[in-house]
């Protein structure tokens, strides 16, 4: 039975199946997330969050290379990006009480993800240097992302395949001519 149920398991994860993952991101600060995958391994992402720490609202923009492991569906990743935040001022903070710039810098981060059927769930760690501003010089985030594939390598493939044909369609050659480059 239990061999039944894992080979079931395998069945549903399949090395990064998503194009385009959205989700929420739980953790040291919390916010959105939003990746979208440029090649075979490599995804860009970019987070909006707040932090829970500071007042304080962040974006960021990352890089991301995947190594599947064990198998497809579960991957590593390492990568790099720039952040920006915004800085919440309280109106009536004292005369007295430091005034911090918008950070600026360099974010880094390492992680594992699974994905389940159309179900991403990822966990990392984000430390992040600021170049400019911001309250510390380096901090670290953890995190744990859940997203929803909003495309998926099947309807992808199945989109890609749909523009070649009615490319060939168009410059009048046939479906069986697929050794002929459509332009």
């Amino acid at each position: 039975m239990a061999l039944v149920f894992a080979l079931f398991i395998f069945s549903l994860i399949q090395a990064q199946s998503y194009m385009t993952a959205a989700g929420i991101r739980l953790g040291t600060d919390w916010g959105i997330t939003l990746q979208q995958r440029l090649a075979k391994n490599t995804t860009v992402e970019g987070i909006l969050q707040s932090s829970l720490q500071r007042e304080e609202l962040m974006v960021t923009g990352l890089v991301e290379q995947h190594y599947p492991i064990l198998t497809k569906g579960l991957n590593v990743y390492f990568g790099g990006g720039v952040h920006k935040g915004w800085i919440s001022q309280p109106k009536d903070a004292e005369l007295t009480a430091p005034e911090y710039k918008d950070p600026f810098g360099i974010s880094l981060v390492a992680g594992a993800e699974i994905t389940l059927g159309r179900i991403n769930v990822s966990y990392d760690f984000k430390p992040a240097f600021n170049i400019s501003g911001g309250e510390q010089n380096f901090y670290t985030q953890t995190g744990v992302s859940v997203r929803y594939a909003l495309l998926s390598n099947k309807v992808y493939k199945k989109i890609v395949k749909k523009k070649k044909k009615k490319k060939r369609q168009q410059a009048g050659k046939k479906w069986w001519m697929f050794w002929k480059k459509v332009e």
